[in-house]
This record gives C-alpha cells, structure tokens and sequence, in this order.
C-alpha cells in the first residue's frame, strides 16, 4: 500500500482514483490494451496528417489525436516531429488503434505529479523513486519510503490548511488579545516577512477579501493590540492599505489593444473587441477576442469542464478584464470580468473594427496596369473589388471566383488566382491552404443560375457545418452582370454570403442593387473593354507583388483591336503579336474542355509559363490544334450559309445542328464568332439556329433583352427568352422553332 501524492488517501501505487487526471504518466508497457483509459499521458510526436497528429506513448504504442479533438486549428500547432507533449487517453480499440484527447496542460509543472505506468509492476510508481533506485540507492529504500509517506502526510496536512483558510473569506492575523501594542506590530510584521504574498496583505488581511472586509480587518487588529508606537504603525500601514485599495477601485484599468499585450505581461488590462470564437477545455473556457490589431486567447474559469459565461457566444462585441500572462510561449488573458456590450458601445467597437480593416485591406493608391481612360474612369471601383478581396483573406473568409467558361473567363479569374493565392498563403500555415481558401469554379454562358448558386449554397453551409469555415465571398467576372443571374445572388444573400462583380458588359441595375460592388464600363459611360482588362487591374491592386505577371493579360483577351498600350506592356512583358495570339487561342480551346474544371496548374502553365519564346511550347501546341479545329468548321459552317434578305437588311443564317459537330470544339458560340469576323463587311447580322436556341451575332447596338421580349409577343406560345446575353442566346420551345425564326429576323432587321 502507498499514500496519493496529491491527498495522502491509501492507494495501492501513488496516486487514487479521484486525482489521476491531476498527475501526467509516462508509459513503460509495450501493448495498447495496458494504457488506462482516462489518464494523461507524456508522448512524443510521431507525424501529422491531414485529420490529426500521431503521438508515440512509451517506445511501441502510437495513438492519433484526431483534429476534432483539439481546441484550435490542426495548422495552428506549434507541434515538430518529435516534441514532447501531453495527452489523454480517450479509449483504446479492439483492433489496438489508440483514441487521444487534447490536454490543455502542455507542460510538465502543469500537472501535480509525475508517475510511471509500468503494467509489469502492477501499480504506478514515483518518478523520484524510481530515479533513486537506479542511482544505486537501495540501502535507503526504507528511509526514502518513510520520507515519502511523512512528505504525503505534511502535503495533506498543509492541503487541509489550505482549504481551511480558503474557507475563511475574510481570514487575517490573530493576534492573541493579551498581546501587548509591541506584540501586536511584531505580529503583523512577522506574517508579511513569511513570504506569503498570496495570502496576507500588508495590514494583515486577506488580498482576496473586499474593501469593507480589509478595512473591519485592520480596525479589529488596531483595537485589540494595545496603545503605543507599534500600534500607531499598524495604524498608519491600514490606513495606507485603504486608501490605496479605494484608489485602485476607483481608477479604470488601462483600455490596451491585443497587438500590444507583449508589454503588459504582469498586468491587469482591459480588451474591447468581438468574440470570434469560443471553445470548452476539460478546463477554463477559451474566449478568442479579436480587435483591431488582432486576436488572443482569453482563459476564464469556473469549474473544469464548465462553461463560464454562458450567455456570451461568438460575434458579440465584449469588454474584457483580465491579467496577462504567458503560457506555453504564448500570450494570454486571466479573464477577471466579461460583459457583452450593446448599443452605442457596441456601435463605437464593432464601426473601429470595421475601420481599422477597411484601412488595412485597401489598397494604398491606383495604379493602372497601362494607360487606360476606361480603368481610370472606374478607378474607385476596381479599388473597392480589390478591397473586398484582401478584406476576405485577412478575415480568413474563402474566396470563390466565379467566372464564364471562356477565353476571356479563363484569363481574368486566373488574374485573380494569381494575385490572390500568395495571400493565403502568408495568412495560413496549412500546406493545403491555397486549395482550401481559394477556388476558380467556370460557369457555362456567364451565367449564375439556380443550378449553380444551389452548388454554392450547400458547398458553403456544409463547410460551416462541418468545418466551422465563414461564409466565402463570391467574384464573378465575365459573369453575373444581366439579370439571368439574379435569382442565384437571391439565394446568396440569403445566408449573407458576400459578392462582387467585374464584368465588361451591360450590367443591369437590379444586378447592381443585388451584389455588393460591381465593376463595369457601363456604370461610368467608360470605353467598352475585356473583362480580363478589368479583373487584371484589380488583381494588380490585390497584390502589387504579382503586377510585372499579369501585364501581357490585357492584350490577350481582345480577339481584335486590342489597346496599343496594352500590346506594349505584353510585348515588354516578352510577349509579341505571335504569342498574344497564339496564348489566347490555346487558353480558349482548353476552356472548352472538362469545361466546369478550373483546371488551375495547366492554366498557370498556360497562362504564366515561359513559352513565349518557344513556338513549339505548350501554347504554341494547343495553338494549333484550335486553328486546326477552328478552320475545318468556319469552311464548312461559310459553304452552307442561308442569305436572306429581311426588310433590306441581309442577314445570314446557319443551321448550326446541321453543319456543325455536336459537342465538338469549337462551340456553337465561338463558330459563329469566328465565322461572323470573316462576314461581316458582307452581312447586317448573323444568326444561328439550333434545336431550341438561337445565337445572334451583329455590330449594331442591339438589345436582346427587347428583342426577346418582342419576339415572344409575336410568339407567346414560343417560350422565348434570354438566356445569355454575353453568348446573344436564346431559347424557345423546339416545337415553334421555324416561328420563332421569322419572328427573330424580323425584329432583327429593324434593330440593325
């Protein structure tokens, strides 16, 4: 039999059922099945995978501390292979595999012994002991045993003078009445010269005690020693106590931000912030509070394992007072007093946390790629999109780019990719990151429809169920400027989810009452442009570090008369009139392709390679194959034109399910692009018709949005309507195909 180490019960070992959580074991077994369930254990680490850390107990046992486990982040861990750390046990399976639990103790002294777990001893052993017997010290095993149980007896005694005294809230210096003044000041003195601060104050009360309790303390002390010098001293200490208790509850603690708490270790402060997140330990309950210069854990404790402040959740704005301190090599707060703040004080933090981000997230100055009246007419707001962007990253809000299936889709969300992925990378730890907090996802036609936004919106819910992950911000570009998209930015601002838009179309203004900034030439009367142009500039106000690689983008996406300042900055960026072309027809054949597919390595292969001196490189390859393609289908589409002349206009029509391939590139809209450049000296318009869409093509101002809407007074049994204004799309009910024909001509010819 042996006595606890921590209460001096009985016990066979060292230790009694009611502390083993309090002691940490090193394990000396060699099988799963001898570890006890519920202990702490000291490891090593083993490795890291993506669900969580493996962690060697003794020299052959392995165990997996899952990532659900932990109280923070998997990629947060200051963790290296090999570093000693503590865990539990949580259970051990029949197939051996080891379940661990965090253990918010990360440190030896933490925890209130060090045993040995050694199954072949049956019951654990002192660490102390066991080191002394190795010494050789054998002879005084009986000596160390007695000291041992005379140490366990002196540690119960002074536990039960702890909690006796604990239990005192208003405990002070007895002083025996018949203690003459000379006594009584000797007294006190002597209690402030032992050295326990902790507990005794300089009058002789308890520093935990209230003012009130201080106060009665001395005055009791003063009346009961008698009258004479010593008693004037105590008198005057009292009276000094008080004054300077009254002064500190007087006087507000300082209000300090979390970037400057590494200069208040030791003090007493007062954070002003939003609760960002809130996690139960088998100890305190951890507040992380984030203020403007960023966010620190705050430690408050009850009871182990019980909520503390209970009515305070994530996303409150709090005031908080606590001591900081340092654990683990880390900065963290003692929390002494929590209070959630409303209305006006609510209103002044959560507008200086916003300001303080705004500030940080927009860019310095604008800056334009090249000189360009359109992007300087629209200056403010490609510096808005940018700032929404970065704002994204620094609050670890993932980014989706949304963008059209195309050329001119492909280059501009890969302008973004590009300055935004470095981003992420300095904001996360985690390898993964990149892929994690940023996605590229193709949209067919430009178009945010239903099909995609529900996508969206249970990619983005499961993620916040499953991964606690904020709600993404959305970027279309060359997407979601007309108002087909409308009913997806419905059920994104549903559930809040942010959005911006930078397209070179027409964008309607309920698309603009919708998002949450939008960039597009026609919000400022600017020269029309690509929308690889816009998203160019601000990825460049995203991340000045990527700008000398985005340059020669511009000029990549005009299939004619692009900008001469444009072709300038591509041709110092070592791309000529050759690469330019020969870049954008191989990006728009691979955009064809597994079409929903970012594809994103061999887009930055494409995109930002080193083949612009190598015609025989990867551009210039797939180059070949999209004139190749491209030619054999223009040929054909031209020998079967049907030219009609509608109310003196000439307009050629191409059956486009007749003398195309059906799902073959090129696609119906970039034939009829193609095969309209080499027509249109010739011809007012061009249309191709399909089983149940049509595609106009012309250089006259159209609207297709009237023109649909003319078209289905003409043929209200058509079903016509507008199904992608950047492709000039429409669909109708295949059955009214020929009526819908002559009705769309018509029309047409009165337009152009």
């Amino acid at each position: 039999m042996g006595s606890c180490i921590i209460c001096g019960t009985s016990v066979e070992g060292r230790i009694c059922d009611l502390h083993e959580e309090d002691a940490v074991f090193e394990f000396r077994g060699t099988s799963p099945d001898q570890l006890s369930v519920g202990r702490y254990y000291r490891g090593s680490v083993d490795g890291f995978a993506e669900f969580g850390v493996f962690v060697d107990i003794g020299d052959s046992v392995t165990g997996l501390l899952h990532r659900s486990e932990l109280d923070r982040r998997l990629d947060s861990l200051d963790w290296d292979s090999g570093d000693e750390v503590f865990v539990q046990v949580k259970n051990v399976r029949d197939n051996g595999n080891v379940d661990l639990g965090w253990s918010i103790r990360q440190a030896e002294r933490e925890f209130r012994g060090v045993l040995v777990d050694d199954p072949e001893i049956g019951h654990s052993t002192l660490l102390e002991e066991e080191s002394e017997a190795d010494s050789g010290n054998a002879d005084a095993d009986g000596e160390s045993a007695d000291a041992t149980e005379e140490s366990a007896d002196a540690t119960e005694e002074s536990a039960d003078a702890t909690e006796e005294s604990a239990d005192d809230d208003s405990a002070s210096v007895d002083i025996d009445e018949t203690t003459n003044g000379e006594g009584a000041a000797t007294a006190a003195g002597a209690v402030s010269q032992t050295g326990d601060a902790d507990r005794v104050d300089d009058a002789g009360g308890s520093v935990g005690a209230t003012d009130d309790e201080a106060a009665e303390t001395a005055t009791e002390t003063i009346e009961e020693a008698s009258a004479g010098g010593s008693a004037a001293v105590v008198e005057e200490q009292a009276a000094e106590a008080e004054a300077q208790d009254a002064a500190s509850d007087d006087a507000d603690l300082p209000t300090v931000t979390v970037g400057s708490l590494e200069d208040h270790v030791g003090d007493d402060v007062r954070l002003e912030g939003e609760v960002v997140g809130v996690r139960q330990t088998s100890g305190p309950t951890v507040f992380e509070l984030h203020d403007e210069t960023g966010t620190v854990d705050c430690a408050a404790f009850v009871e182990a394992g019980v909520r503390a402040y209970p009515d305070v959740e994530e996303t409150d704005f709090v005031r908080l007072d606590g001591e900081v301190r340092r654990r683990r090599g880390e900065i963290q707060v003692e929390t002494e007093d929590l209070t959630v703040l409303a209305d006006e004080e609510r209103d002044a933090v959560e507008q200086r946390l916003a300001d303080a981000l705004d500030d940080e997230a927009r860019p310095d100055a604008v800056d334009p790629l090249a000189e360009d009246s359109t992007v300087e007419a629209l200056a403010d707001d490609l510096v808005e999109a940018a700032t929404h962007i970065r704002k994204a990253v620094l609050t670890d809000r993932p980014v989706i780019v949304r963008h059209a299936n195309t050329a001119d889709g492909y280059l501009a969300g890969s302008a973004l990719e590009r300055a935004t992925l470095p981003l992420v990378a300095d904001q996360h730890r985690r390898s993964d990151a990149q892929y994690h907090y940023f996605d590229r996802r193709p949209l067919e036609g430009g178009v945010y429809d239903m099909d995609d936004a529900t996508k969206d919106t249970t990619t983005m819910l499961d993620n916040r169920a499953r991964h606690d992950e904020a709600l993404p911000l959305f970027v279309f570009v060359a997407a979601g400027g007309t108002r087909e998209s409308l009913d997806g930015f419905e059920l994104l601002n549903v559930y809040g989810a942010p959005t911006v838009v930078v397209d070179d179309i027409e964008v309607d203004g309920a698309v603009t009452d919708a998002v949450d900034a939008v960039v597009s030439p026609s919000l400022a009367d600017a020269p029309e442009t690509s929308a690889t142009t816009l998203a160019a500039n601000v990825a460049a106000h995203v991340n000045d570090d990527v700008r000398d690689d985005l340059r020669h983008l511009p000029a990549v996406s005009f299939w004619e008369g692009a900008p001469e300042a444009y072709l300038d900055a591509a041709d110092e960026a070592g791309y000529d009139a050759a690469a330019v072309s020969q870049l954008r027809e191989a990006v728009a054949l691979e955009a064809h392709y597994q079409s929903y597919e970012d594809k994103r390595e061999l887009i930055t292969d494409l995109v930002f390679g080193d083949d612009e001196d190598d015609v025989g490189g990867l551009a210039g390859h797939i180059a070949e194959q999209f004139r190749e393609k491209v030619d054999t289908e223009v040929g054909t589409a031209r020998a079967n034109l049907d030219y009609q002349t509608v109310e003196g206009h000439d307009i050629a029509v191409l059956d486009t399910d007749a003398f195309s391939h059906q799902y073959e590139f090129p696609p119906e809209t970039l034939l009829l692009d193609e095969l309209h450049r080499e027509i249109r000296e010739d011809v007012d318009a061009l249309v191709g018709v399909a089983t149940d869409t049509l595609y106009v093509r012309t250089d006259a101002d159209a609207d297709l949005h009237e023109l649909v809407d003319t078209v289905a007074e003409e043929v209200p049994e058509g079903g016509v309507a507008t199904r992608s204004v950047r492709e000039g799309s429409v669909r109708y009910l295949a059955g009214e195909r020929s009526a819908v024909l002559e009705a769309t001509l018509r029309v047409l010819a009165t337009e152009v």
